[in-house]
């Protein structure tokens, strides 16, 4: 029993004292019927909490090895006198050891598409505070591959000499850092928590000239770890078993880069960037460069300066740089609908900031979940949130989102939701999306999340048996 004192009005103290935690009524119930000795403690491990076999036999190893406050008793005794006591099976219950609320091992099938799993992502991984004016560096980079997330964000420009890349938050004051570097220590680090696939999603404000250069680095500094696809599009991701220690590239393919600024600096000269609007047509949905989240584009005379004399030259950069690239993005066009339109012979990547999805959620919620069953559609927090601040997640894994991007910098309450979602699974980065978003009914229907469904009602029975009186009795 703990006591605690605290002092009041300057002079007085005030001492309480703590009782131990007492079992709840529904332990006692438990322990009623499955502790009457270790074969029932076997039982209610096996059959109440679904533990497999081997699991069985390496908690009651380890209750006879001495843990769990002295319940080792429980199968060290004769089992005529191994009645286990209210505390010794209350002990076991909340044993961090024996008995942890989440599975320490990777225990959901890793061998299903990318796209049917949910993907600890970061955002802008290489910062260090806000998005303004924060230095660049390795070091946020490390500290999230070290808390278990999988998916690391660089925005790649030019230097100021132009013949080197440099990883910052373009448009704004933040100090830069070497891509180079950058690489280095996701090398070092890209598996020091999970074993699972890493995706590294590049933001691409190069000359072709670099990109080949970029093309050189990732090859050189990441070696066999690097996943090489197959040149022919994808119809189905791979899976996450499948490229277990493998690093994974994903951005917009060199040519329709270039396409989509030319699209965006023809479209407007001013600089603004519009949300979507609301009769659901797009302005800019992409991966490489976040609609709303302050990141400037490449001018007209940086785009001109990109372009070589050498056609051929052009072509070769480009064929060893989109080469490396396993998770495209594609290049939406038009009205919500047609963006999130699946292409039957070809999967890809989309980016959509948090108001935008709130927006297609309202208007096109089961064409987002049609879409994240067999495409990947990632989220970032919008530009307004400068503070590096995140938004609620559910939202978006509701209707299916892989990819949910949040700043690792702070503290907040969604940060926390974050990480204590990805500890399940063992922590693997990785956590299989429920089969109602996966489901597709026999006229290709999928789950509409506006649906009003009725409640699912489970019926227990109980029968008791009592014996018989005699008649002598009354």
């Amino acid at each position: 029993m703990g006591s605690y004192a605290y002092k009041y009005c300057m002079c007085f103290t005030r001492k309480f004292r703590s009782p131990d935690a007492q079992p709840p009524p529904d332990v006692r119930a438990a322990h009623l019927s499955f502790a009457s000795d270790a074969h029932a403690l076997r039982r209610f491990v096996a059959g109440v909490q679904g533990e497999s076999p081997a699991d069985v036999d390496r908690i009651l190893a380890m209750l006879s090895g001495g843990h769990s406050h002295g319940i080792a008793r429980l199968v060290t005794r004769s089992p005529a006198a191994s009645t286990p006591t209210l505390e010794d099976f209350f002990a076991f219950l909340f044993s961090p050891d024996l008995n942890p609320p989440i599975a320490h091992q990777v225990h959901q099938d890793m061998s299903a598409p990318f796209s049917h799993y949910f993907v600890f992502t970061g955002h802008n991984s290489y910062l260090t505070g806000n998005q303004l004016n924060s230095d660049s560096s390795d070091v946020p980079i490390v500290k999230a591959l070290q808390r278990g997330v999988r998916v690391i964000e660089l925005d790649m420009w030019p230097n100021p000499s132009k013949d080197n890349v440099d990883i910052l938050h373009g448009g704004t004051l933040t100090a830069p850092v070497e891509m180079i570097k950058c690489l280095k220590s996701i090398k070092e680090y890209a598996f020091c928590a999970s074993n699972y696939p890493l995706v590294i999603t590049l933001e691409d404000h190069l000359t072709s000239d670099l990109q080949a250069k970029v093309a050189t680095m990732l090859t050189e500094t990441f070696g066999d770890l690097l996943f090489v696809p197959n040149p022919d599009p994808m119809k189905e991701f791979p899976s996450p078993a499948s490229l277990m220690k493998r690093i994974i590239i994903s951005t917009k393919p060199p040519q329709e880069y270039k396409e989509f600024l030319k699209a965006e600096n023809n479209r407007s000269g001013s600089g603004n960037i519009a949300e979507l609007p609301d009769q659901g047509s797009l302005r800019r949905i992409d991966s490489n460069a976040d609609e709303s989240d302050g990141k400037d584009e490449l001018d007209e005379q940086d785009e001109e300066d990109s372009d070589e004399d050498d056609p051929k030259f052009q072509q070769d950069t480009a064929c060893e740089y989109r080469k490396l690239i396993t998770i495209q993005a594609g290049k939406p066009k038009g009205h919500l609908r047609d963006a999130l339109k699946v292409d039957p012979d070809k999967v890809r990547r989309l980016s959509l900031s948090e108001t935008q999805l709130a927006k297609a959620t309202i208007s096109h919620g089961a064409e987002v979940i049609r879409f994240t069953q067999k495409n990947i559609l990632r989220v970032y927090p919008k530009g307004t949130r400068v503070n590096s601040s995140n938004y609620d997640p559910m939202n978006a894994w509701t209707h299916g989102a892989q990819m949910v991007a949040f700043n690792m910098q702070g503290h907040d309450k969604a940060l926390r939701l974050m990480q204590g979602f990805f500890r399940a699974n063992g922590g693997c980065g990785y956590v299989k999306k429920p089969d109602f978003l996966l489901r597709t009914g026999p006229n290709g229907e999928v789950f509409d999340p506006k649906a009003s469904l009725p409640v699912k009602k489970t019926l227990k029975v109980g029968v008791c048996v009592f014996p018989r009186l005699d008649n002598s009795a009354h």
